[in-house]
């Protein structure tokens, strides 16, 4: 039986309190003119995102011993509904960590050290896993392209027919450039090559935009919990194909913790080899119903029509769009501050006269750029909300120029 909520959670949030309902009453306390009226800061960020109250309460559920009979019901409950999310027939490993760490998995327990891993970097996350690639020993190469720009399945079957891989490592839904890679397409460029296995990291594309994982030949489908899926920050999952574990079997150094085979024998009796975020299971348990009841496809769609209503909006105000035309993500849009606006400045506005935390950009295109994010429980309301911000802010006459300093003397 779950707990109505905790004194932590409820403390400070006002009866009537919705994350995901912006107007005065439901944002702000009365009679205080400093960032203080608001009653809590709603995340408008590509992660962690604003979770909804039920969700945060449902982690407040008495604790549960991870060897019994009811965690075993729970691990089997949430197992059946994230096989339908990731529409695979394959294991969902179930980990306690950052989708970071399931990069580590998949190349320890995927790519032999003799052999070589290619991966399709064009954007931070990219970057990043093939680092980790490189850190764990493997021989990696890379198709680079420049940020904003999309991978293609004619470049992907080019590097196949050149040289051999155990792997190709794309990225769904490159987080910091607003990039949605055609996995599809690369899929059926992979799938020519029967040794070669198709790990794809769908961090920021998971629940919130198309992904079929058996259909499009997926080895491996990994994420984490604080993007589209819209829970707290700390548990990812990986759809596992039959392929991905045989070829683990191959490979005699696969580490512990992110040891699929490990993970396997456990999972088999409803189980993980240790000890589990079971509140964040209850969590996603719950926010799984709320996701098949509004259905995944549906789920998509309404990520499109945010996407698009963002767009508009953006290109109407004299912006850019970053990415590639064509690949532009349904979760998350990478604005090219071609106004020149001060992002530091939009971001004091929006948290202070708003209450919205705002994305500034990221890496190397931070301020060049800002992020706009519809993923989650974001409504097409909650977006119309903070694009009205925006446009405050844009409508405030221009700081005056500092006056220059005088020269020591003068």
């Amino acid at each position: 039986m779950r707990s109505a909520c905790s004194f932590a959670l409820c403390v400070n949030r006002p009866r009537g309190y919705n994350p995901f309902v912006g107007t005065a009453k439901h944002s702000r306390l009365e009679g205080n003119p400093s960032m203080s009226q608001f009653s809590h800061k709603r995340l408008f960020l590509p992660g962690p995102v604003e979770v909804r109250r039920e969700i945060l309460d449902a982690q407040t559920a008495w604790m549960i011993g991870h060897r019994t009979a009811d965690f075993a019901e729970l691990f089997a409950r949430l197992q059946g509904k994230l096989k339908r999310a990731f529409f695979s027939d394959s294991r969902v490993i179930v980990s306690g960590s950052s989708g970071s760490g399931l990069w580590e998995g998949a190349i320890r327990c995927g790519v032999r050290d003799e052999r070589k891993v290619l991966h399709l970097t064009g954007g931070a996350f990219s970057e990043r896993w093939a680092d980790v690639s490189r850190a764990n020993g493997k021989r990696v190469d890379i198709i680079q392209v420049d940020w904003g720009r999309a991978h293609t399945a004619e470049m992907v079957a080019e590097a196949l027919d050149k040289s051999s891989y155990d792997a190709v490592c794309a990225v769904h839904n490159e987080t910091s450039t607003g990039v949605t890679n055609p996995i599809q397409a690369i899929g059926e460029a992979v799938n020519q090559h029967k040794d070669t296995l198709f790990f794809v990291d769908t961090v920021s594309g998971f629940l919130g935009t198309e992904l079929r994982v058996d259909d499009w030949g997926i080895d491996i489908a990994l994420t984490s919990s604080q993007k589209a899926f819209a829970l707290p920050p700390g548990i990812a999952f990986a759809a596992v194909s039959d392929r991905a574990l045989e070829r683990a079997k191959r490979i005699p150094n696969r580490g512990y913790y992110f040891d699929f085979l490990t993970q396997e024998k456990s999972l088999l009796k409803n189980n993980t080899p240790s000890t589990p975020p079971i509140a964040l299971m209850f969590a996603a348990d719950i926010q799984m119903d709320a996701i098949l009841a509004e259905g995944v496809e549906a789920r998509w769609a309404r990520h499109r029509a945010m996407r698009e209503a963002t767009h508009e909006w953006a290109l109407e105000r004299g912006f850019g769009l970053y990415a590639q035309a064509g690949y532009r993500s349904d979760t998350v849009t990478t604005v090219s501050n071609t106004r020149g606006i001060d992002v530091d400045a939009m971001a004091a506005f929006m948290e202070n006269e708003r209450g919205f935390a705002m994305d500034k950009g990221y890496g190397k295109i931070k301020g060049a750029t800002f992020r706009l994010p519809h993923m989650g429980d974001v409504t097409m309301a909650m977006l119309r909300e903070v694009l009205k911000g925006l446009d405050a802010f844009l409508a405030q006459p221009p700081s005056p120029a500092p006056s220059p300093k005088m020269r020591e003397g003068e």
